[in-house]
């Protein structure tokens, strides 16, 4: 499981109901991770708003449920800016005083946690010429959160998962524990030029490689 985080507005409602609104995601921002750019496609969150069970949480912590998809009190879709929340909070003590945190703005950052289905990577031929972009294309969705700030971006977990993603779409084997280790593996791989044609003059032959752009 991999969670982001989105600096952002939480609104609350008075209304009977307490209701707080906001995103949990953004699409088409970049975010800067370890050795790797980020970001989330339009619809990547299309098919799990329709089968997943995702819960409302305070700080990711499964024992302070604010809502469920399920029952209605948490409301989820994609929306022009990302992926929208919008929870009815129950009657208790903690959520009642998580209303009053976000009407101060003292909590005003929302997060995901997520697992990614689908990926697309692009790279730069050489590391001089830019970060990797990882595009988050499907994901199953866990729980949508009101943070208090986000700690880190990714986890050594998340980069671990990031590294086997991007080996696998280069096509490339060896150890890496970076996205800069697997840039490296792949510029150490050998590469061979086609033999000129009978007659051929091989002063005048050109080589080039075929684009470099992996899907998976």
């Amino acid at each position: 499981m991999e969670r982001r985080y989105t600096p952002g507005v939480i609104e609350a409602r008075d209304d009977a109901a307490m209701t707080i609104t906001g995103h949990a995601a953004m699409f088409d921002t970049s975010y800067d991770l370890w050795g790797f750019t980020e970001r989330v496609a339009r619809g990547a969150f299309k098919k799990t708003l329709n089968e997943a069970d995702v819960a409302a949480l305070w700080n990711h912590d499964a024992n302070v449920v604010l809502g469920r998809n399920k029952n209605g009190t948490l409301r989820l879709a994609e929306d022009e800016s990302g992926l929208r929340y919008e929870v009815d909070l129950p009657d208790t003590q903690a959520a009642r005083d998580l209303f009053t945190l976000i009407k101060r703005g003292d909590v005003y950052q929302s997060s995901f946690a997520f697992e990614i289905i689908k990926d697309d990577w692009q790279y730069p031929e050489r590391e001089q010429e830019g970060l990797p972009l990882r595009t988050i294309k499907e994901v199953k969705l866990y729980d949508v959160s009101p943070v208090t700030y986000p700690a880190s971006p990714t986890t050594d977990v998340d980069v671990a998962r990031a590294v086997r993603s991007l080996k696998e779409a280069m096509g490339v084997e060896g150890e890496a524990e970076t996205i800069t280790d697997v840039l490296a593996l792949r510029e150490d791989e050998p590469t061979s030029e086609p033999e000129p044609e009978p007659g051929q003059d091989h002063s005048e032959t050109t080589w080039q490689p075929d684009p470099l752009l992996y899907v998976i």
